[in-house]
């Protein structure tokens, strides 16, 4: 979200979600997202604007908009090992949670989010490997610049990377 909003597009963010250590230079979220499931319109707010969804909300995205989604991609063992790292941090980490099973219902979801994915002509996405964020930023951006059709500073959003950020790392 930091990279679009410095390549001039206007994120739709409510500031609810402070800087923190999980996230250090802040969130661009916006809380009422949430209520997608039951106010699908909702979406409507977001017109002209970029928005961060979790996979888990874009199966209501309403018809009657063309959406272009960049989708992120981190290997899910980094997922898993960033969010449990967090939870430890705020004192709400389960040590007796079967990972594996985490692991195959997150695997699932993925699986049923392509499938609604391709069913939707009226969604565009693009898959942004994180790693390749990472590696070479400026092309990247460029490719989210092409994707979206709209110019946008790849500069800017080339400095947004960070890679002293990339702490949960898996071998």
């Amino acid at each position: 979200m930091q990279m679009l909003a410095a390549g001039g597009l206007m994120p739709l963010s409510d500031g609810e979600r402070k800087a923190d250590t999980d996230n250090p230079r802040g969130y661009l979220e916006w809380e009422r997202i949430k209520q997608l499931p039951k106010d699908p319109q909702c979406i409507a707010e977001a017109e002209n604007k970029v928005v961060k969804v979790v996979s888990q909300l874009l199966t209501s995205l309403p018809k009657g908009w063309d959406y272009r989604v960049v989708f992120m991609q981190r290997p899910l063992a980094e997922v898993l090992k960033s969010q449990d790292e967090m939870l430890v941090r705020r004192g709400k980490y389960n040590g007796a949670t079967d990972l594996k099973a985490v692991a195959q219902a997150f695997e699932k979801h993925l699986s049923q989010i392509e499938t609604w994915l391709a069913s939707r002509p009226d969604v565009s996405i693009l898959r942004v490997p994180y790693h390749e964020v990472l590696r070479d930023p400026r092309s990247v951006a460029e490719t989210i610049s092409g994707f979206l059709k709209v110019p946008l500073d790849v500069g800017g959003m080339t400095g947004q990377v960070d890679t002293k950020l990339y702490r949960n790392r898996t071998a």
